[in-house]
């Protein structure tokens, strides 16, 4: 089981901070795939991916037990 924590546009599109996904051995890349189909977020491309509190690359493998945080860009002046 992969914990998967939202900030910002993707926790009020969803309407909740974090979600569990049944999976092991993926990649970054096909877990963000994923959560775009079944969630409908296609802004998910877009975002920033932490592993476990530090930032990770797009083929980085996850495990059972990661915790992924999805950081939307942020936007200010």
């Amino acid at each position: 089981m992969i914990t998967v924590l939202l900030f910002a546009q993707l926790q009020e599109s969803l309407g909740k901070e974090m979600i569990e996904v049944e999976a092991s051995n993926i990649s970054v890349t096909e877990l963000k795939e994923q959560l775009k189909i079944a969630y409908n977020l296609p802004q998910i491309d877009h975002v920033m991916t932490a592993v476990n509190e530090e930032y990770a690359l797009p083929d980085d493998i996850l495990s059972s037990g990661d915790v992924v945080a999805l950081i939307p860009p942020v936007s200010g002046g």
